[in-house]
């Protein structure tokens, strides 16, 4: 299964940005092999509809679940309409997140967990 990761670089050893929308990149992990793939976020610096957006690059991206530190209700809204699960709470390093999540120790939420433009305003620490 793909899973996107929202990432502050392009390999598993990068860390887990805590924003959806506005990360500046996305860690896409096969799960059966560990394989992965970066893709750059062309949505981060929009003034409005960033989660929106990004949720559709990821149904283009092929994803079923995006692990995320937060997801707010835009976007969480439009993944849901996609289909595509949503995992929030992660931090650390892509790598350590995904063995959290292989655990069960992470597991999908039925709604966000922040409000709208959350990672705009700056407190997305």
């Amino acid at each position: 299964m793909k899973i996107a990761v929202t990432a502050k670089g392009t390999s598993l050893d990068d860390r887990v940005d805590p924003r959806f929308g506005r990360c500046p990149f996305y860690v896409i992990v096969e799960t059966r092999t560990m394989s992965a793939e970066a893709l750059e976020n062309p949505n981060r610096t929009l003034a409005d509809g960033a989660g929106v957006r990004s949720a559709r690059l990821m149904e283009e991206s092929g994803v079923k679940a995006v692990l995320t530190g937060h997801c707010g209700p835009d976007a969480f809204e439009a993944l849901d309409a996609a289909g595509i699960g949503v995992i929030v709470g992660a931090g650390g390093r892509i790598r350590d997140t995904m063995e959290q999540l292989r655990s069960g120790a992470l597991a999908a939420e039925t709604g966000p967990n922040v409000p709208s433009r959350f990672g705009l305003r700056g407190d997305d620490t």
